[in-house]
Formats: C-alpha cells, sequence, structure tokens
C-alpha cells in the first residue's frame, strides 16, 4: 500500500498527491509513469506520469485531473489514505544531454510531467526556456516549480486572463524565429502537440513529444496504446511515451484516444452522482 503524504488541490479537477513509493522515488527518471490503482472497490489501471521524486524522503509526486469514475475516486481519497497499489516506473526514460538551447513547451496538466524533463535537461547543461499555457488562469499549474528552471518564463491564456492571449504556439514560434533552438519538448493535449510539431517542422527544429494514449497493463502486451510513428506501430507504454514529434500520425492517435469518451464522461457523472459510490 502506499500512503498519501500531501495533496493539492490546483483548479477544481486538476489535483495533486505526494506518495509513499520508496522503490520507485530511488530507480525514477525524468519522462517514466506509473500505473496507479486505488484499490478496494475499484481497480481501474490509471497510467500517470511521474511529476517529481524525493528518493531521501521515498516518495514520488502524481498529477492528474478528474476525468473520469477512477480519477474521481482517486481525488476522493486524502492525506493519511493509501492507495492499492502504484506500479513502476514504467515507459522508457527521457534522452538527456547537452543539446544547447532546448525549448520546452506544456499545455494545461502536461506542465506537471514536462517539470522533471525540463529541471533534468537544465542539470545538463543546457540553456531551457519554457512556455507554458492553459485555457485560463485558474488551470495554469506549477509556476513557481517552472521558474526555478526559467525565471522568464512565457505563460498564454487563451482567454487572457493570466500572462498573453493566445496559444503556446506563437511564442514557440517567435523564438524558432531566432534561428537558436536546438530542441523542442512538448507535453500537453495531442491537439496542442501537433501544432508544435507542425511549428517545429516549419524550422527544420527536432521535437520530442510525450504521448497519453488510451492504456492498460502498461507492459507491451495489451496492445491498447499502440500508436504508428514513422510508419511503424509501436507502443506507447514500452517505446515510449516520448516520441519523435515529427513521425507520429496525429490524426490517427487522436482518432483512437477518443474511443472511450462517451463512455468515461458518463461513468464520471454516474459515479459524482452517487457521491464516489461505485
Amino acid at each position: 500500500m502506499n500512503r498519501i503524504v500531501r495533496k493539492e488541490q490546483f483548479s477544481p479537477d486538476v489535483f495533486s498527491m505526494e506518495i509513499e513509493a520508496p522503490m520507485i522515488a530511488r530507480e525514477r527518471k525524468a519522462g517514466q509513469f506509473v500505473i496507479v490503482q486505488k484499490g478496494g472497490d475499484w481497480n481501474e489501471r490509471i497510467p500517470l506520469t511521474i511529476a517529481d521524486a524525493d528518493p531521501e524522503k521515498g516518495t514520488i509526486t502524481i498529477v492528474f485531473q478528474r476525468v473520469g469514475a477512477g480519477t474521481y475516486l482517486l481525488a476522493e481519497l486524502d492525506v493519511g489514505d493509501e492507495i492499492g497499489n502504484v506500479l513502476g516506473p514504467l515507459g522508457s526514460p527521457t534522452h538527456i544531454e547537452k543539446f544547447g538551447k532546448v525549448v520546452c513547451v506544456g499545455g494545461g496538466i502536461g506542465v506537471a510531467p514536462l517539470y522533471p524533463i525540463a529541471k533534468a535537461m537544465k542539470e545538463a547543461g543546457n540553456d531551457v526556456s519554457v512556455i507554458m499555457g492553459a485555457r485560463t488562469k485558474e488551470l495554469i499549474i506549477e509556476e513557481d516549480k517552472m521558474r526555478t528552471i526559467d525565471p522568464d518564463l512565457t505563460i498564454v491564456t487563451d482567454d487572457g486572463s493570466y500572462g498573453e492571449k493566445g496559444v503556446v504556439t506563437v511564442p514557440l514560434k517567435a523564438m524558432l524565429e531566432k534561428g537558436d533552438v536546438d530542441l523542442v519538448v512538448s507535453i500537453g493535449p495531442a491537439v496542442m502537440m501537433k501544432f508544435c510539431t507542425l511549428a517545429a517542422a516549419e524550422f527544420d527544429t527536432p521535437i520530442i513529444v510525450s504521448l497519453n494514449t488510451i492504456m492498460i497493463d502498461g507492459t507491451g502486451m495489451c496492445g491498447g496504446c499502440r500508436v504508428s510513428v514513422g510508419g511503424e506501430t509501436k507502443f506507447v507504454c514500452v517505446d515510449g511515451p516520448e516520441f519523435d514529434g515529427h513521425l507520429v500520425d496525429w490524426d490517427n492517435m487522436m482518432m483512437r484516444q477518443r474511443t472511450y469518451k462517451a463512455q468515461e464522461a458518463e461513468e464520471y457523472h454516474r459515479c459524482r452522482a452517487l457521491g464516489g459510490a461505485v
């Protein structure tokens, strides 16, 4: 069992939890994820990127959004409660080296898994610039942590309620136009990563993206997370979650990502109406 030692609510539906997982905290690397099962009467397997880790305390931090019954029930847990199972670290870690100028672009809760990558890139000697985007001010998360990496980070919101009004591709293109960007790292909604990739392609700049596909076992057996990358079938859980954005078949990925949206929303509202009872 994995005890929750800290819980924070970033917005009405976005939560951060620090949980005891000493072996994972010791072994995890930037870019990897865990599979979480609440336990008890609900054992849906939820893949969540490790947003941070403290090997000395033996804890990892996860950030998630309430979108279905599983994440709704997970959000109902509080400090001192225990999560039934946490499996990891899973996935291939981010390839970290000194690239030069690295621009890290995060959208919504994608900022949370972007943080350990941006931090590792900075520690490797890269000049790291950070762009953060969200629909509105209340959905901007982890700003203070990101400012430790880039004090002059750029924030954009769709409605202009915080930072600049617009989308992340606008400041990204402005940086790319200077011609000194060696790598872009983008994590967020699939459509955002797609357009970041299109922007990077205009300037022939490499881009790494982290895909958040449907996933069940997390070990490459079920095939639920398969994507087409460079014309080949890849499994996000073992071959990723990070890939060369220029090679991803974005339209196919987003189509598959929508497969269970209706059922997910239905279960979320049913669970909420029952007050968390399942």
